[in-house]
């Protein structure tokens, strides 16, 4: 990425990592073609967005014409069949480049609701839902976390109770995103008994009797529409039931290392995007009669940021070789969620620093991203779970 400053100065290409043998042709032809949707359909109206609270539904469509919907699901719905997490990976770079996670996490949001109905649904809810989707014509969320609890999936407390042809649904959600404008939503519920084995999916529509949704307002993520479901005696069809009763969680357990995989990548390229903006504004900026780069303790800044970037991005790309090797590193991966967020901690602090006031203002990415810091270390598992989650795995 190529940036100009006011000084005179000419290009500099701020990308600095080394694009091994993991980048192909096709990965690269993938990248332009989405910096260039980026560029064109996103970035002129980012502030727009993020002010308004939401964007355009327009935007689903656009995105599937391009591809971006449909990469990585199968072409009998629309999609376009990848097998290799390094697009995920190109695809978390371009869209970070918003520096607005919220828009991201919402017109991406199919990538969490989707997976369970294509892995373990039946073959009519397949073919009735995923085709509207991929095409952007219709949202697709996940609802698993409640108020009483987020990460403890095995324990939710949502029940539906079979009656006839019919689940009754009761109970509620909590911070679901894309929950307000959803039109499908593959739902956790308790329909046996405790723990694990008692938890089965469930497909709601938008419109059924009974559901109802509210608008959360948050700390970042402005353009997401987050949500808190509710369900008082929603009548959700057998047909809707995905896969088999009280067989739900092994749905969502399957989607996991993806998602983890997508959440890392993002982390990091958005600490990329920290790094590239507080350099252009050290180099162009003048304190003290000099460059702020080149002030060491800036200077030393960046080297930092540099490293624990660098580092990173080894680890994510050396857990997408083992995940194509057939592997599952729960460990690895679930560090490396650490490992990345921390990262991008890090670098939204240190960048806040170095751009002072300007870093501060509504409108500058690394204002935006160090709002939405604590989103991505608490979703998707938080630091602590994660921690965990490695140990046990560890057999610590």
């Amino acid at each position: 990425m190529s940036l100009k400053f006011s000084g005179g100065e000419s290009p500099v290409d701020f990308d600095h990592r080394y694009m091994g043998p993991l980048y192909t042709d096709d990965h690269r032809a993938w990248r332009a073609t989405l910096r260039k949707f980026v560029e064109t359909e996103m970035m002129p109206y980012v502030d727009a967005w993020e002010e308004a609270g939401e964007f355009p539904r327009e935007l689903y469509r656009k995105a599937a014409e391009i591809g971006l919907i449909g990469l990585g699901y199968p072409e009998e719905y629309g999609g376009t069949p990848v097998d290799d997490p390094m697009y995920s990976i190109v695809t978390a770079e371009e869209l970070a480049r918003l520096g607005a996670g919220g828009v991201n996490a919402s017109l991406m949001v199919h990538g969490i609701g989707l997976p369970p109905v294509l892995a373990i649904g039946s073959e009519a809810i397949k073919a009735r839902v995923a085709p509207q989707v991929l095409a952007g014509e219709k949202i697709h969320a996940l609802a698993i976390t409640e108020p009483s609890g987020g990460s403890d999936v095995a324990n939710l407390k949502t029940r539906a109770v079979r009656d006839g042809d019919h689940y009754v649904v009761n109970g509620s959600k909590m911070f679901i995103t894309g929950g307000m404008r959803a039109d499908f939503y593959t739902v956790a519920v308790r329909t046996g008994g405790p723990g694990a084995k008692g938890v089965s999916l469930l497909l709601l529509e938008r419109d059924m009797p009974g559901f109802t949704r509210t608008p959360l307002k948050k700390q970042g993520w402005w353009s997401s529409d987050t949500a808190a479901l509710y369900f008082d005696d929603v009548r959700v069809p057998k047909e809707n039931l995905i896969g088999e009763e009280n067989q739900g969680f092994l749905g969502i357990m399957l989607n996991f290392n993806n998602e983890r995989i997508g959440l890392a990548a993002s982390a990091v390229a958005h600490a990329r995007v920290c790094f590239e903006d507080a350099l252009a504004w050290a180099r162009d900026r003048e304190t003290f009669g000099k460059r702020l780069a080149d002030h060491q303790v800036i200077r030393h800044k960046f080297a930092e940021m540099a490293r624990k970037i660098a580092a990173t991005q080894a680890y994510l790309e050396q857990c997408v070789v083992r995940v194509k090797a057939g592997e599952t590193p729960v460990a690895d991966l679930s560090l490396l969620k650490v490992q990345a967020t921390l990262t991008m901690e890090f670098c939204a602090r240190e960048a806040m620093q170095i751009m002072g006031g300007a870093g501060y203002m509504r409108g500058c990415r690394v204002e935006r991203i160090y709002r939405e810091v604590r989103v991505n270390a608490i979703g998707g598992g938080s630091e602590e779970i994660m921690r965990d989650l490695a140990a046990r795995q560890l057999g610590i």
